[in-house]
């Protein structure tokens, strides 16, 4: 019910982002369920079906990875002070995130039911004149535990994989975790960093005072150079942009995953080179009509796994190359936000270059006398370029929901508005410059295994 009453309280666009999720659910649960069909139609091909259901992997990865972007940027779920108060902590809000997931995934698989029910004819006559009977098992009787079980996996997998990433998490080193579960004097959780007699609490008020002295002659020397007393009243705070919030901090290191992103980049073009010299290997139907080794799916496969792990390094270093040569505030500030957002914006955008260079490939190699492509091929290809797309606009979204307090303070301190507006350009321009060639180099490797 909570899940419900924070669903229908959201905003539009938060609605519009859960549509986008419904509706991607409804098409990778039509995909599936053609899939059903045409092994009910075809019982004589079960490889054929087997690879159909294969290919659906790629959809429902997709459709996973959106649901998860939507989640993770749902203000309902975020936590609030005063929620833990009324039993709504970390835990419970995961459990809303997953359950809300679950919600507009199942509306989706309701959807994609109804559709194919339709163009079965179960509900009414045959439409299209019956040209949808090869793939949909028409003249067959619809096994509805295998139908419910095809659609419940996109509901099933994308709430799982929402309360995993979304659980709570302890981000203290080991030894503060080591520390906070030991027991101190006169049973206090946690353990005190110096050990006093047992007869220093029977003098409270000569420490608290000899502390206020303390803590006087610890500030007195901050005010002198212009500091302020930390939150420990021990240390000394610069006052500096930076701190006050009118910059985002600089990520104190770059992602790790550049080398490794790079790696598998490399090996998934090798692979598909390997595959371009042994031509006469079996080869694997392909979408859109197309055909090719069963290397050349490992090496486009392992193309879009480095493409995804090498984004977020790519990324920085693009922040970090805006920012050199004596930069100006407009690339300062550009720089210093694509460094903090490296992580949270630059793997959807390496899967968007992935899936991008998988399409110009495939049109490099479409042959306009071979087979026509078909409708559940386009349907599958607009599917996953959507919700590669719509991941990345989310991922946009919540990367401006956090860096909202940095964007109030500049406005505070009189930034006109036509700064961050050409400071985001300036960030979308340095990507497009980075990323669009590195799409179009790996889309003419990975289509050059596949060219006669």
């Amino acid at each position: 019910m909570l899940a419900l009453r924070l669903t229908r309280g959201a905003r539009p666009a938060v609605q519009l982002r859960r549509l986008l999720v419904a509706l991607a659910s409804a098409g990778t649960g039509f995909l599936l369920l053609c899939t059903l069909g045409h092994a009910m139609s075809h019982p004589e091909d079960p490889s054929g079906s087997l690879l159909r259901l294969a290919w659906c992997l790629t959809p429902l990865a997709a459709t996973v990875h959106l649901a998860l972007a939507v989640a993770r940027t749902d203000p309902g779920t975020r936590p609030r002070p005063g929620l833990a108060a009324i039993g709504l902590g970390p835990a419970r809000l995961m459990a809303v995130s997953a359950a809300t997931t679950a919600l507009s995934c199942l509306l989706g698989s309701m959807l994609a039911l109804l559709f194919f029910l339709h163009l079965r004819g179960d509900l009414t006559g045959m439409p299209f004149d019956g040209a949808a009977a090869d793939f949909l098992a028409a003249g067959s009787p619809l096994p509805l535990p295998a139908a419910l079980t095809l659609l419940a996996l996109v509901p099933a997998i994308a709430s799982v994989t929402v309360a995993l990433v979304l659980r709570p998490r302890d981000d203290r080193p080991a030894s503060a975790r080591r520390e906070a579960r030991s027991y101190g004097r006169f049973g206090a959780y946690g353990r005190t960093t110096a050990r006093e007699p047992f007869g220093a609490y029977g003098r409270f008020r000569a420490r608290l005072g000899a502390g206020e002295a303390g803590d006087a002659r610890k500030a007195a020397p901050a005010a002198e150079e212009g500091q302020r007393p930390g939150p420990d009243d021990s240390t000394a705070v610069p006052l500096v942009p930076e701190q006050n919030g009118t910059l985002p901090p600089a990520p104190a290191e770059a992602p790790k995953g550049l080398p490794w992103g790079v790696a598998v980049l490399a090996a998934g073009l090798a692979v598909e080179a390997y595959a371009h010299r042994t031509a006469g290997s079996a080869h694997t139907p392909l979408p859109a009509g197309l055909s090719g080794a069963p290397s050349v799916l490992v090496g486009w496969l392992l193309t879009a796994v480095g493409l995804a792990v090498a984004g977020p390094g790519l990324t920085h270093l693009c922040g970090r190359l805006l920012q050199s040569t004596r930069p100006g505030a407009l690339r300062l500030l550009a720089g210093r936000v694509l460094m903090a957002e490296a992580t949270r914006i630059g793997r959807p955008l390496g899967v968007v270059c992935a899936v991008a260079s998988g399409i110009y490939a495939m049109a490099l190699l479409y042959d306009p006398t071979g087979p026509e492509v078909g409708p559940l091929t386009t349907v599958g290809v607009l599917l996953v370029t959507g919700c590669t797309l719509a991941t990345l606009f989310t991922a946009a979204v919540e990367a401006k929901q956090a860096r909202s307090d940095t964007t109030a303070a500049l406005l505070r301190l009189g930034a006109p508005a036509t700064v961050l507006r050409s400071a985001a350009a300036l960030r979308a321009g340095a990507l497009l410059a980075l990323f669009g060639p590195l799409t179009l180099v790996v889309a003419e490797l990975a289509a050059l295994p596949l060219t006669p």
